[in-house]
C-alpha cells in the first residue's frame, strides 16, 4: 500500500530539517500536512493517495508552458540519451544563450549557473568588481536567495517563518548591505545621500514576488535607473521571477527600463536547476576567463536544464503572451467579483501571468502592507481551497502562477473552488 503524505512526512522529519529540503514547503504558515506528489501533468498535481489538484505553485515559477509538456520532455529524452554532464561546452549552450540575448535588449553576453541564489551572488560580485565600491542597496520584502549578504530584511520563506534574519549570518557579511524601502524613492535618495561614493549598486525585484505580488509605482524602476545612473553605481534587475513571465523579455521590456545587470532563473530551465546573469559586453568582459573576476560551476551550462529551458522558450511566442495575459486576467477579476461578492476586505495583485490575494488589504505597496495583510485569514482559505481541490503556495507571502495549461474550464472551475472556500473560511 502507497504510504500517504501524513506517512511520508514523518518519516521525513527523522531525515531532514523539517521534513522539507525548502522551508515554505513545510505548511508552517498554513497549517497541517504538505502534500507529497506523485506526478503532475499539463495545470495539475497528483498526491501519492491519488488526490488530483489543480496547480497554481507552478514549482515557484518555471512550468509556465504546465507540467510534462510533450515537447519539453521529447527535448529531455533526446538529451538524456547523449549524456547528463559533460563538464565541457555543448552546442545547447550555445543556442539557449542566444535565445536570451534575443529576448532581452540589456543582456549582451550571459553566464549559466545552477541557481537564482548563485546569479544574483556572482552578479553583485561582478558590480562590485567594476564599481571598485562595497555596498549595495536591497529594498526590504524582496528576496534574491540565501547567500548571507542578502538574508537581510528578506521576504518570502523568511518572512513565512518569522525569521527578521538568519542566524550564521556575520555582522561582517552583512555590513555592506543597505535596506531601502520598496516603491519608495526618498528612501533610496536617502541611502545615497548618506553613501552614494561607496554603493557598487542597487538590486531589485522588478515586480516584487516574494512579498506576494506587487508591482512597482509609477516612476519607481525609471527614478532607480536615473540615481544609479547619476551616482555612477550599476542597477540590477533580480528576474529570476519576472524574467520570461510577466513579458517575452521579462519585466525590462513591460516596464521600459534597462538595467546593468540581469539576473534569471526558473523558466530558463524549464523545471530544471538553472540560473543565469548577464549585461552588456563591456561588464561582461569582467567575469573569468575573459577578465578577472572568478566564477566557475561544474554543472554550469548543464544539458538537460538547457534542453529543457531552451524547449520552454520557444513554446514562449507572442501568441502565448497573449493567451497568458488573458487566462490570468479572467482569474483575477473572477476573484475580484468574489470578494465583493462575500464583502470580504481583500485585494488582489497581479503583473502578467503571476498575482497574490491578500487578505485584510485595500493595497500592498510595501512589505509594511504585506506583514499587515490578514494571513490568518488566508491559511483558513488556503485549507479550505486545498480541500477543494487547488493547491496554492502555502504562504500568503508568495505569488501564483496561471501557465498556458490553465484553460477557461480550470479557470472557471478555480473560481467555483474559490466561491465554497470563501464561504467556508470567512462565514460569509
Amino acid at each position: 500500500m502507497t504510504a500517504s503524505s501524513a506517512d511520508l512526512f514523518a518519516q521525513a522529519q527523522q531525515l531532514m530539517p523539517g521534513g522539507v529540503n525548502s522551508p515554505v514547503r513545510a505548511f508552517r504558515s498554513v497549517g497541517g500536512t504538505p502534500r507529497f506528489i506523485d506526478h503532475a501533468e499539463g495545470c495539475h498535481l497528483f498526491d501519492v493517495e491519488g488526490r488530483k489538484y489543480i496547480d497554481y505553485i507552478g514549482s515557484w515559477g518555471p512550468m509556465i508552458v504546465g507540467h510534462a509538456h510533450p515537447e519539453v520532455c521529447e527535448a529531455l529524452e533526446q538529451t538524456l540519451r547523449r549524456g547528463t554532464s559533460f563538464g565541457a561546452p555543448s552546442t545547447l549552450e550555445v543556442e539557449l544563450a542566444r535565445e536570451i540575448i534575443d529576448r532581452v535588449p540589456s543582456m549582451e553576453m550571459v553566464r549559466m549557473v545552477n541557481s537564482g541564489t548563485e546569479a544574483v551572488m556572482s552578479a553583485l560580485r561582478l558590480a562590485r568588481a567594476v564599481t571598485g565600491r562595497n555596498k549595495f542597496v536591497k529594498f526590504d520584502g524582496c528576496y534574491h536567495g540565501h547567500a548571507d549578504a542578502l538574508l537581510v530584511k528578506a521576504g518570502s520563506g523568511v518572512a513565512t517563518l518569522g525569521l527578521p534574519d538568519s542566524p550564521g549570518v556575520t555582522p561582517g557579511a552583512a555590513a555592506d548591505t543597505l535596506i531601502a524601502t520598496f516603491n519608495d524613492l526618498e528612501s533610496v535618495e536617502a541611502i545615497f545621500r548618506d553613501g552614494g561614493p561607496e554603493i557598487a549598486a542597487v538590486i531589485v525585484e522588478p515586480v516584487a514576488g516574494n512579498m506576494g505580488v506587487v508591482p512597482p509605482q509609477p516612476g519607481f524602476l525609471e527614478g532607480l535607473r536615473s540615481i544609479t545612473h547619476e551616482h555612477e553605481a550599476l542597477l540590477i534587475f533580480d528576474e529570476v521571477m519576472t524574467g520570461f513571465r510577466v513579458a517575452r523579455g521579462g519585466a525590462q521590456e513591460l516596464f521600459g527600463v534597462q538595467p546593468d545587470i540581469t539576473t534569471l532563473g526558473k523558466i530558463i530551465g524549464g523545471g530544471l536547476p538553472v540560473g543565469a546573469y548577464g549585461g552588456s559586453s563591456r561588464i561582461m568582459a569582467q567575469i573569468a576567463p575573459m577578465g578577472p573576476v572568478y566564477q566557475a560551476g561544474t554543472l554550469s551550462g548543464n544539458p538537460l536544464a538547457m534542453a529543457a529551458g531552451l524547449a520552454t522558450l520557444k513554446i514562449l511566442d507572442r501568441q502565448a503572451y497573449l493567451t497568458l495575459e488573458q487566462q490570468s486576467a479572467k482569474l483575477a477579476d473572477g476573484l475580484d467579483r468574489l470578494l465583493t461578492g462575500v464583502k470580504v476586505s481583500a485585494c488582489v495583485q497581479r503583473v502578467g501571468s503571476m498575482l497574490t490575494l491578500f487578505f485584510g488589504k485595500q493595497k500592498v505597496s510595501d512589505f509594511s502592507d504585506a506583514r499587515a495583510a490578514d494571513h490568518t485569514q488566508f491559511a483558513r482559505f488556503f485549507q479550505a481551497m486545498l480541500q477543494a481541490g487547488v493547491h496554492l503556495p502555502p504562504s500568503g507571502y508568495e505569488a501564483w502562477f496561471i501557465s498556458l495549461a490553465h484553460d477557461d474550464a480550470t479557470i472557471d472551475l478555480t473560481l467555483a473552488c474559490t466561491q465554497r472556500a470563501l464561504r467556508v473560511s470567512t462565514g460569509a
